[in-house]
C-alpha cells in the first residue's frame, strides 16, 4: 500500500515496530489456573469531537462486557504511564485485549504502550510464564505491524458488512475454535456471523510473502474486501497465544444500532460468546496477580462508570477517562 505521513488507519466506524522475535516454544504449565481472572484493555485516544468533553481516552463497554461474560473483571489501562508503571501492570492482569478504534500503528501512544505490553509478553511467554493478548479489528493490525516490525496494510475496506468466514484448513486444529461444535463451525462458513468495519487490512498474498508473519502466526481465515482484495481475518499465534480477528466478537451481543449491521442470530451470539470464553480461559492460565485485594480492587473498571452515547456515537455506553 501506499503510506502516507499522517496514515491513521479507521478499523471501526466507532472512532469513525517491533523487530522480530523467534517464536520460540514456551515451556508452559497447562496445569496452571487463575480463577479470578483480570483482563487489561488498552484505552483509546478520543478523536471525535462530540466525544472529547467527557475525556482524553475512552472504552467502549462493549469490550469490557466482552470480557466480564467470560469469566474476567477488567483494568483500563491509561496511556500516558511511566513504562516501570506498564511493567507493574504487566505483572497484574492475565492478558491484554487491543480493541478498534482509529490511531497510528507506528506512532500513536496507543501503539507505543502495546509494544511495551508486546515485547514483555514475548518474554514472559518464552520464559514459561504464560500471557495471552487478543487484538480486534484495528488491534490485530497492530498485532502483525509489532510481529512484522512494519506496516504492511492496504485498502482491504469491509465498512458495516457481516460476513462469513472462509476457514483456512488450520481452523479446525486451532486453539481457537477447538471448543466449537460442529454446528457453529459450519454456520461460521455460510451464516453472516462476523461484523467487519474497517477500511484497513493485511491482503493474504502479503501475509503469504512476508516470512516474520507466516512463521509466527497461523492463518485461520480469509475474506475478501469490497474491492477484491482477500484479506486475513483471524490469526493466532504458532507458539504464542497471541490471537487475532479483524472483526469484530463483541458487536454481536453488546452493540444494537439499527443502522449498524451487527449479527444478532442465535448463532452469532454463540460466537462471540464461545470467544469470550476462550480468552478468558487462556488468561487462566496465566499467574499474574496483584499484591493484595485493596490494590486489586481500586485498579478495576468497577470504579468508572460508562457514559451513556447511543445519541452522539455508534455505541450504547462509554468509559471515559
Amino acid at each position: 500500500m501506499s503510506n502516507t505521513a499522517s496514515s491513521t488507519y479507521v478499523c471501526l466506524f466507532f472512532a469513525c515496530c517491533l523487530c522480530y522475535s523467534e517464536a520460540l516454544p514456551a515451556k508452559l504449565n497447562p496445569e496452571a489456573v487463575s480463577d479470578r481472572p483480570v483482563i487489561g484493555i488498552l484505552t483509546q485516544i478520543v478523536s471525535d469531537e462530540e466525544m472529547k468533553p467527557f475525556g482524553r481516552t475512552y472504552i467502549p463497554s462493549s469490550y469490557v462486557k466482552f470480557i466480564e461474560s467470560g469469566g474476567s473483571r477488567v483494568m483500563a489501562i491509561r496511556l500516558t504511564l511511566k513504562t516501570t508503571e506498564y511493567e507493574k501492570i504487566f505483572s497484574n492482569i492475565n492478558g491484554l485485549l487491543l480493541i478498534g478504534g482509529a490511531a497510528d500503528l507506528e506512532t500513536s501512544d496507543f501503539a507505543r504502550v502495546a509494544k511495551i505490553f508486546y515485547r514483555l509478553a514475548l518474554m514472559a511467554n518464552d520464559a514459561g510464564d504464560y500471557f495471552p493478548i487478543w487484538g480486534t479489528c484495528m488491534g490485530m493490525q497492530l498485532l502483525t505491524v509489532l510481529v512484522a516490525g512494519e506496516d504492511l496494510l492496504e485498502r482491504t475496506s469491509a465498512e458495516n458488512i457481516a460476513m462469513p468466514l472462509d476457514l483456512t484448513p488450520e481452523a479446525s486444529s486451532s486453539r481457537m475454535f477447538e471448543g466449537f461444535p460442529d454446528n457453529l463451525m459450519k454456520a461460521l462458513t455460510y451464516e453472516p456471523l462476523t461484523g467487519n468495519f474497517h477500511n484497513y487490512g493485511v491482503a493474504v498474498k502479503t501475509f503469504q510473502e512476508n516470512e516474520k508473519l507466516q512463521s509466527f502466526f497461523s492463518l485461520l481465515s480469509t475474506n475478501v474486501a469490497e474491492n477484491g482484495v482477500r484479506f486475513v481475518s483471524t490469526i493466532e499465534g504458532k507458539t504464542h497465544p497471541f490471537y487475532g480477528v479483524q472483526w469484530h466478537p463483541e458487536v454481536n451481543r453488546f452493540q444494537w444500532n439499527i443502522r449498524l449491521n451487527f449479527p444478532h442470530s442465535a448463532h452469532a451470539v454463540h460466537l462471540s460468546s464461545l470467544l469470550a470464553e476462550f480468552f478468558v480461559n487462556e488468561g487462566r492460565r496465566s499467574l499474574h496477580h496483584f499484591d493484595n485485594p485493596e490494590e486489586e480492587a481500586s485498579s478495576l473498571i468497577y470504579n468508572n462508570t460508562p457514559v451513556y452515547a447511543g445519541n452522539f456515537t455508534a455505541y450504547e455506553q462509554l468509559y471515559f477517562f
